[in-house]
């Protein structure tokens, strides 16, 4: 999944589009699944998981992950 996001950086990738394109077409609707995935990243990369800088949320559509300046 993070391969997924550098591929795509600075855009929001819809939840539907993240599921299908890295976990195949019979998951697009396992929204807790990419949610459990991204918290996992979250604590993995971002500096404080609870505030995240890097791999941010739009609301009702996806995540984007930020190119740090």
């Amino acid at each position: 999944m993070l391969a997924f996001f550098a591929r795509h950086p600075d855009h929001v990738l819809t939840h539907r589009h993240i599921l299908k394109e890295v976990w195949g077409p019979a998951h697009t609707d396992d929204t807790a699944y990419l949610r459990a995935y991204v918290n996992q990243l979250r604590q993995k990369l971002e500096d404080d998981p609870s505030q995240p800088a890097l791999i941010t949320t739009d609301p009702g559509v996806g995540y984007r992950l930020k190119c740090r300046e």
